[in-house]
This record gives structure tokens, sequence and C-alpha cells, in this order.
């Protein structure tokens, strides 16, 4: 009897993600389709993409990308829609196995809550769904018995070496299983030695420069300020059902070893491999089988060292803003990952620079009010206070 091919949706299939994802998919065509590709304004590629894959949906961010694509694509079958309403109800449809979650930043929550909702199997790359709405995202998926594999290299690697038990229900606990620490490891991007007084002058060139990873130009930076790790520490929190304090942060620069697992009997469980994201892609799809990534593994004769240090707050201070915005509580990380995209996107605007970004960041949590978030409404409305004082702050440093 041959196997139902499994139909996938891939929000943000213009990025490295996506792009990433449709490449595993095309490798394992027996098993899996592409269902509906949604992205945000790039047209071009877009129009490759559903000409080549065909998907039965394609999804722009507005109404121009939208109608431009539906030009381009009037020789094929796909229906173009657009806005973030169609691709909620997209990710929700009942042809619809799997969400492969990879928009970065804010824009991802509805339609990832929506395929949640909905009992999808979701691939999580988009990880302010988290750090927006950690526990009402988490109790949804209990509530609709929804499937959430972790697709962050980091995140994906520690629910690997996590015991089966816990990969199942984290909410029995890290410590009953024997687990004492998470151990999420970080490259130190671009600027692991450079001289602190030289920070002020990074250029935007330099800062999507990384070392190790392809990304998108977004979370490059993030990674150069460390506030992509705080980010993930902040997820790795809901994911694991864990505290601040299980969790510790180790630099480690070769990006061979992703995160690691300690355990009371003294015992680490890390998992390695090629810094290629095809790899937790394919273990997300598949789950809990392994199929074809086309990544090769480590050559162990060919590997020099591994090292490891603990982060340096002082050149990473938004890694030490995001771990204290953690401690405080969900408005404060919903807070501080607005602040941080505004800021982001005015650094690559040239409009402040690099180390103001740490700036906008640490005065908008600052000048917040920080309310209960018990709601989408109220997720949203502390996002957006926070997105206009990180408005006003850019504004005052031009």
């Amino acid at each position: 009897m041959s196997q139902r091919v499994e139909q996938v949706v891939i929000l943000g299939a213009t990025g490295s993600i996506g792009l990433s994802t449709i490449d595993v998919i095309t490798r394992n065509s027996e098993r899996y389709s592409i269902y509906a590709l949604a992205a945000g304004r790039n047209v071009e590629l877009m129009t490759q993409l559903c000409v080549t894959h065909q998907p039965k949906f394609a999804i722009m961010d507005c109404d121009q990308a939208a109608k431009k694509l539906r030009e381009n694509l009037a020789h094929i079958s796909t229906e173009v829609l657009h806005g973030s309403e169609q691709m909620a109800q997209i990710a929700a449809h009942n042809d619809v196995d799997t969400v492969m979650s990879a928009i970065v930043g804010a824009a991802g929550l509805i339609p990832t809550l929506s395929a949640v909702e909905a009992g999808k199997k979701v691939l999580l790359a988009n990880k302010e769904s988290l750090v927006m709405s950690g526990q009402l995202f988490m109790d949804k998926v209990a509530q609709h018995g929804a499937t959430l594999l972790p697709i962050d290299s980091e995140h994906n690697a520690i629910y690997q070496c996590l015991p089966h038990t816990l990969q199942q229900d984290a909410k029995q606990g890290l410590s009953q299983f024997g687990v004492s620490k998470i151990l999420l490891t970080g490259s130190g991007g671009p600027f692991l030695t450079r001289d602190l007084k030289t920070l002020k002058d990074v250029t935007v060139e330099q800062a999507v420069a990384h070392p190790n990873w392809s990304m998108g130009q977004k979370i490059s930076v993030d990674s150069a300020t460390m506030m992509n790790k705080g980010l993930e520490f902040i997820e790795a929190k809901w994911l694991f059902a864990c505290q601040a304090e299980d969790i510790e942060v180790v630099i480690h620069p070769q990006s061979m070893i992703h995160s690691m697992v300690q355990y009371t009997d003294g015992s680490i469980i890390a998992q390695m491999g090629q810094p290629d994201m095809r790899t937790p892609i394919a273990y997300g799809l598949a789950y809990p089988e392994r199929i074809d990534a086309g990544v090769k593994p480590l050559d162990f004769a060919t590997l020099t060292d591994f090292t490891f240090t603990k982060p340096d707050f002082s050149r990473y201070p938004n890694l030490a803003l995001a771990i204290d915005a953690c401690r405080s509580g969900q408005a404060a990380t919903t807070v501080v990952n607005a602040a941080n995209e505004i800021a982001v996107e005015a650094f690559l605007r040239r409009q402040i620079g690099f180390c103001d970004i740490y700036r906008v960041n640490a005065e908008v949590l600052e000048k917040s009010t920080l309310h209960s978030l018990n709601s989408v409404h109220e997720i949203m409305a502390q996002d957006a206070q926070a997105r206009a004082l990180a408005h006003e702050c850019v504004s005052r440093i031009r």
C-alpha cells in the first residue's frame, strides 16, 4: 500500500528557510507535496517557485504584489491570494497536513496560530510566535491537539537530545527525567573578537555577513547583536516548559554542535551536524522517521577544534536584555521583540548605528507599560505600543 502524500503549506516561501524546505520536499516528492506557498513581496522569486512547483495556492503579503503575481501565473492553475487573513485560512485548510512557519517577525504569529487551532503539524521556525505569545500559544497547541516541532537549529537539537517522553510532553518537567540544564549554543556572530570600542562603526554589510550560516538580513543582524540568541532563549523556555535558570547560553564559534542537554548524572548529550537548515527541516517533516536532507555528514578527520566560552554581556547587551525580559514575563518579551524589529529595520536602512539597536530596545522596554497579556488582541496591542515607542526613539537618534 502506497504512503499518502502529505500536503504542506510554506509560510515564508521565498526566505532561506522556505527555500530549504522546498529543497527537502523536492528530494522526497513521493512523501510530500506543496499545497500552498506564502511570501512577502518578492514577486519574481515567487513566480519562479510557482511555475516550478505549481501549488494550489500562492499568497502574497499585499494586493499589489498579488496582482503582479496573478499576471505572471496566468498560464497555470495556481490561485493567487493576498493578506495575512488568507494565509491564516489556507494554513488551517482541511486538505493541509503540515505548515512550515518561516515568516520572519511578528507577522508570522496569526497564520501560525491558525494552523495550531486547526490541529496541524506545525514546523516552527518563526520564534517570534513564542516570544510574543508563549503561554497562550502552548496552551492552544495542547487544546487543539496540534503537533509542534521546533525547526530553529538550536531548539531542534535540544528536542533531539531530550528523552522521548519529554518530546511528547515537556510539561512533565525536565528534572523528573533527569535533565538538569539546557545548553543553548551560539556562534557569537561576526564580531566575537572585534574590539568593543569599534562596534559603533559596524556597517550593514559587516553585520549581515554571518561567518557560518546563510540567513536573511534581519536574522543576520540579530545574530551579530546576539538578540537572536536572546529570542531563542525565550522560545526555549516555552518549548521545553522550563525557567530561565534552566537555560545556559554557550558560545561555540564553529556552529557544529547545535545545542546540548545536560543530565543530573553528569552526562551531556549534544546534537551535531553541518550548519545547514535542511537537517532540522527534514527532521521536522518526517518525525519520528529520518529522510534525505541533501546534507553531508561531518567528516571528523577534517575538524580542527571545537571551542566554547561564556557570552560577554558587555559585547552582547541585547542578549542580556532578552534574558532579563524572559525573567520579567510575557509583556516584556513582546516589547523587546517589537522594539528590536523596528531598530534592526532602521539600522538596515542606515538610519541608526549598530550600537543604537540596543539603545532603542532598552529605552522602549524601560518606557513601556507592561500589561497582563491574556489574548491575541492584548498581545498585538502591547506590540503596537512598543513599535510606536521604538519609532519615536529612532527618530530622535537619526
